[in-house]
């Protein structure tokens, strides 16, 4: 018996002590769990600021010319001269194209000559039809029948004479047409005849295109629902259009909207509009395509803070906001537009609060954050987070060298 109670009390020893190192054990790693829940997520961060905001409405632009004119011949004629180089600016009334006026002249010189011989023809009608009239009462030397006949032959020559007039005026227009002028203020286009070439006033090719670059026209389309509130800020003030380049990064010249369409086009539901810029420095081109922003309007102090802070939830567009204490909850805002990844918050912020930017994959409400300094590196896409509000942030951002990394899952 006393065999057996020293085997028990042995293995009960044995026991307790096994269940003393695995408790041992165990402490660590429940020590590390709970560690691990408290620690601080690393998270770059700014604060909302208030500045001045353009409301903007965007537009794929097309660049057209003031002013284009097809320069062709209204008479026949050899080019005996061309007055304009290629690409040069004109002035309304500059020579461009001269064709050879001797055969205009002549014809000028005929009709001048025939209106000189009509017009003696007629001025001795005149002088019989004076001698007649102060004979016709007497009946003796001038029969009243010789006196009516004078009277219709002065009335023939003077319309045969009047008929010179205007032939006389058509010669000197066609020899005016001789010299083809600009009828615009404009820049040559490339020349389509040389010296010698034969033009026909009915030929379809012409000699040269003359375009207006000064000031210059801007078309372009934004929704039909966006309508009424164009008029409605055009009916106040002037509207401002920037013309950016195609990149739609760099603004390259800035005009008036000048024409709202008289129709929305019922196939895409889109309304045509016009702006004018004064293209001073020649940098919009005619035919050209640019990216037109509309100012509507300009908010100030209106509250912003960088597009990469705003997240999208079940319940719409939201922002992790740092408390005093280092910890965050979610709010809700209103995101009036994003334009240059900056949003304009209507709703639910204020200028000085603190926003998380980058790093809110692993946030919820109520986890506490470590700001990180420097600026938040280029954004990497990954798989979206699924938190108490739903679906969160599309990407995270690279840290500043010697920041706390946060990787995407």
């Amino acid at each position: 018996m006393a065999m057996l109670g020293a085997v028990a009390a042995a293995c009960v020893v044995a026991w307790l002590v096994s269940a003393h190192h695995h408790r041992a054990n165990a402490a660590p790693e429940t020590g590390q769990a709970q560690s691990g829940q408290q620690a601080a997520v690393p998270v770059f961060a700014t604060a909302a600021k208030a500045e001045d905001v353009p409301i903007i409405l965007r537009g794929i632009g097309s660049v057209q010319a003031y002013n284009t004119v097809t320069v062709k011949s209204r008479v026949d004629g050899n080019i005996v001269q061309v007055a304009y180089k290629e690409g040069q600016d004109v002035k309304a009334g500059d020579l461009l194209v001269q064709l050879d006026p001797r055969p205009y002249q002549a014809a000028l010189d005929q009709a001048i000559a025939n209106q000189e011989k009509d017009q003696a023809n007629l001025s001795n009608a005149q002088l019989n039809l004076a001698r007649d009239a102060a004979l016709v009462n007497t009946q003796i030397a001038v029969t009243r029948q010789q006196y009516d006949n004078d009277k219709a032959t002065v009335a023939s020559d003077q319309a045969t004479v009047d008929s010179d007039k205007a032939q006389v005026e058509q010669a000197k227009v066609n020899l005016d047409y001789t010299s083809i002028r600009s009828p615009i203020d404009g820049r040559t286009g490339r020349r389509q005849v040389d010296i010698g070439n034969l033009v026909l006033a009915s030929a379809a090719t012409p000699l040269v295109v003359i375009t207006q670059m000064k000031p210059i026209f801007v078309t372009f389309s934004l929704s039909g629902a966006s309508l009424t509130r164009i008029r409605e800020q055009m009916a106040e003030h002037p509207l401002a259009v920037a013309a950016f380049d195609a990149s739609d990064a760099k603004q390259i010249a800035e005009g008036k909207l000048t024409l709202i369409d008289n129709q929305v086009d019922q196939t895409t539901g889109m309304v045509t509009l016009k702006a004018t810029f004064p293209n001073d420095n020649e940098i919009l081109w005619p035919g050209a395509f640019v990216n037109a922003h509309l100012v509507l309007d300009t908010v100030k102090n209106g509250v912003t803070v960088p597009s990469a802070a705003v997240q999208m939830g079940p319940k719409g567009s939201f922002v992790y906001f740092i408390k005093p204490d280092s910890t965050v909850d979610t709010r809700g805002v209103d995101v009036m537009q994003i334009e240059n990844n900056t949003a304009l918050i209507g709703k639910g912020l204020r200028a000085g609060d603190k926003v998380v930017v980058s790093g809110t994959n692993r946030l919820f409400p109520g986890a506490k954050v470590a700001v990180q300094q420097g600026e938040p590196g280029q954004m990497n896409a990954q798989e979206p987070e699924i938190g108490p509000e739903g679906v969160g942030s599309t990407g995270v951002n690279t840290p500043a060298p010697g920041g706390q990394g946060v990787n995407p899952r």
